[in-house]
């Protein structure tokens, strides 16, 4: 294994790296990929260039072929396997073609597969029993969906309908989904059509205590702090004063009358780059819309099901209880499955008329949801994501001591950690993506997948299935030290 203690410091005037970095090694996995049998590697590319919409992006330079998935490992048509930290974009939550999930699904689907809730069923009853139950107070209706966007979608109509008020509040760099409603919540410039996507919204500062104008190294919720120096105590964090000041100007000057129909906010922010908001800001959030006849919206979709480990929801780390909570993404473990829930008062907003969605809740993905929830539990992964999250967050933070100048910041909870990169350390500018991707590859090359996110791509993502193993951690930090290493290397070799 690669020895720790090497960074940018060993390298000075024409000095080369000290010492010789060791072959990575990947974890074992007694899993075998099956021959791939589908259509070669430059018919596929033929194929989407021709017949799928150039938005669908694909990863790396040379991307990849998957074509099989055993818990936390892909295998590409070539047969070779890599270690999936990203987890499907956060998706794949107890692990790629689980055992006990294919079974339920493949049960239910030689059972029933579809009828919809005109009719009674039993999974969809069983399945919103057993997710109540991980819910406090008063959420205890659901209402099941599909998609991410298409719950927070239904949970923005919700709340509007519910208050009579149709005025938004949401944080600047948070992402909630694509639908043509939900856009305009959505305040990262990358994800954004010249299209009008809804009025009455309002982005308010993004209490960012790595990028923004104030916090530091006391103010996050995490076993690893930003090394930026605040004056904040234990008691008190200053910097979540200031951002409160700010949502409370947007209260001031942008709401009729201080009036507001909804405030929504992940509880850690995902596509934005893992940004997590100073201690306090939240609760304090969620008073003032509460206090101005709004409910409070958190959405689930990334940090829920366990993956920020101390708790079931990110909500939870705040100390706050929303009024409504959207879910997806691990909930289905892959499958395309969503979710609403709120409590019975706003749920009968809804009853003013009928509302109906064909495939929500159907009973295939009631008993995919079911058998999630119950892996979770029998296979302790939200504790695994504690452990182990808390170990490879500490690992990538020596990283970050090692190579103060590339890596700048290291942050998240759990398993639900991000890497940001950067050109300069003290003014924290962005790497350049070519950089960005020389890093990227080495890593998809040497059999780690890292997803990438921040408004300006770069910031690793890191949302593996919640299965992984310390093994996986180590391997992925040594892996990334190779690669980051290995760009010190040709960037001091291009400056020669």
């Amino acid at each position: 294994m690669i020895r720790r203690g090497l960074g940018l410091n060993a390298l000075c005037g024409g000095r080369t790296l000290a010492r010789n970095l060791s072959a990575v090694v990947m974890p074992p996995s007694n899993h075998s990929s099956k021959p791939y049998k589908g259509p070669d590697f430059e018919k596929v590319k033929k194929i989407k260039q021709d017949n799928l919409v150039p938005c669908l992006l694909t990863y790396y330079r040379k991307p990849l072929l998957i074509h099989e998935g055993k818990m936390q490992w892909l295998f590409d048509h070539e047969g070779k396997r890599y270690l999936d930290m990203f987890g499907g974009i956060v998706t794949v939550s107890v692990g790629h073609c689980h055992p006990k999930v294919n079974e339920a699904a493949i049960s239910q689907m030689n059972q029933l597969w579809h009828t919809t809730n005109i009719y009674l069923h039993p999974k969809i009853h069983e399945y919103a029993e057993k997710l109540a139950s991980k819910f406090p107070g008063d959420l205890k209706v659901f209402y099941f969906v599909n998609s991410g966007s298409e719950a927070n979608d239904l949970a923005l109509f919700m709340a509007r309908a519910h208050t009579h008020n149709s005025e938004v509040v949401s944080l600047r760099n948070g992402y909630h989904g694509m639908s043509p409603y939900i856009m305009g919540i959505t305040a990262l410039s990358t994800w954004k059509y010249n299209v009008n996507t809804g009025g009455g919204i309002h982005h308010t500062m993004n209490p960012d205590v790595y990028r923004g104008p104030w916090g530091g190294s006391r103010c996050r919720d995490s076993p690893i702090q930003t090394t930026r120096e605040c004056t904040c105590s234990p008691e008190a964090c200053e910097a979540s004063e200031r951002y409160y000041e700010q949502l409370q100007d947007v209260f001031r000057y942008s709401l009729p009358s201080g009036h507001v129909g909804a405030f929504i906010a992940e509880s850690i922010q995902g596509v934005g780059g893992t940004v997590q908001f100073p201690k306090g800001y939240l609760k304090k959030a969620y008073e003032l819309v509460k206090s101005n006849g709004g409910v409070c919206i958190a959405d689930e979709v990334q940090t829920g099901f366990g993956r920020t480990g101390e708790h079931f929801w990110g909500f939870e780390m705040h100390g706050v209880t929303p009024d409504i909570v959207t879910m997806a993404k691990g909930m289905g473990n892959g499958f395309p499955m969503a979710g609403v829930v709120t409590t019975p008062a706003i749920a009968q907003s809804l009853a003013a008329a009928l509302h109906f969605n064909t495939f929500g809740g159907n009973p295939v993905a009631s008993a995919v949801g079911k058998a999630v929830l119950e892996v979770i539990e029998e296979e302790g992964l939200q504790q695994n994501c504690e452990v182990v999250g808390t170990h490879l967050l500490k690992g990538l933070s020596q990283l970050r001591d090692e190579f103060g100048e590339v890596v700048g910041d290291v942050r998240g909870k759990g398993l639900m950690i991000g890497v940001e990169l950067v050109a300069d350390a003290q003014a924290r500018t962005p790497i350049a993506s070519s950089h960005f991707l020389d890093v990227w590859e080495d890593c998809k090359d040497m059999g780690v997948l890292l997803g990438r996110g921040g408004l300006h791509g770069n910031v690793l993502r890191i949302k593996p299935p919640m299965c992984i193993t310390m093994a996986d951690a180590d391997f992925t930090i040594d892996v990334l030290r190779r690669a980051i290493s290995n760009h010190l290397q040709k960037k001091r070799k291009n400056l020669s």
